[in-house]
């Protein structure tokens, strides 16, 4: 039985003859060969790649998942910090697209998200994008009663655009997708078809979940409080109006 220290043969050939000596391999060669791929990752092979990201945020699927939770408290997310808090060590962000839309109605929501917006405007390689937000009639059945009912449109066309088109110009490596739309499927199957290499992870908003995208992506998991909590935007730090106390204390309803 052979004790720690490891016996190997290694042969040595000097003109025709050809000798095997002893090689002694102990706990102390393994650990100066661990430290020495540690201290040069090039001559570890099996060192991790870096990965660029891109997030792309569904900011209507990220609200009503937090609002339907009862989350208020974490309106105030700085969205560069959250996808930052969801990456991988070997992963950085290399940019952060915010899907959204100029909400219409009552001049409080409107004064509220517009100071959310001006403090996500501080944020660096940071993109907002927006869609249209209109109000469409409704029409009880029963009763007869009619009431506008908001909606937001174009947020899954200029997500699924921006996707394929970053991946076409080689933008990321890895596309971080915060939303739980599944109409968002298809341009998901059509990326990974075409450009293989590249990865699709789902980030699902808080009480979000779609199944399409999930078997369609890479990987996927749900944004929970500790990384909504780990990604707020101090108050201090943002140079806004006053109507930041009342957004925080409020919320946009």
């Amino acid at each position: 039985m052979l004790s720690p220290g490891m016996l190997t043969f290694v042969g040595v050939s000097l003109g025709k003859t050809r000798f095997f000596v002893k090689k002694k391999y102990n706990r102390r060669n393994i650990r100066e060969n661990i430290r020495e791929n540690k201290e040069n990752p090039m001559s570890n092979t099996n060192s991790t790649k870096t990965e660029r990201v891109i997030a792309y945020i569904d900011g209507f699927n990220l609200y009503f998942g937090l609002k339907s939770k009862g989350w208020r408290r974490y309106y105030w997310l700085n969205l560069q910090a959250l996808a930052e808090n969801l990456l991988k060590p070997n992963q950085v962000l290399n940019k952060t697209k915010y899907f959204t839309a100029r909400i219409s109605g009552s001049p409080d929501k409107q004064k509220r998200q517009t100071t959310y917006i001006e403090a996500l405007g501080t944020l660096s390689n940071f993109e907002i994008i927006y869609g249209k937000y209109q109000l469409n009639p409704r029409k009880c059945k029963k009763c007869n009663f009619s009431e506008q009912v908001p909606s937001e449109k174009m947020t899954d066309v200029n997500i699924a655009v921006e996707l394929m088109s970053d991946a076409f110009l080689d933008q990321y490596d890895v596309a971080y997708l915060l939303s739980a739309d599944s109409d968002l499927t298809h341009v998901i199957t059509r990326i990974r078809s075409l450009f293989p290499q590249k990865k699709i992870v789902i980030a699902f908003p808080p009480g979000r979940y779609s199944k399409d995208l999930a078997n369609r992506a890479r990987f996927s998991f749900p944004i929970g409080r500790a990384e909504l909590a780990k990604s707020l935007f101090p108050p201090s730090d943002v140079r806004l109006s006053n109507c930041i106390k009342k957004y925080l204390r409020q919320g946009v309803d």
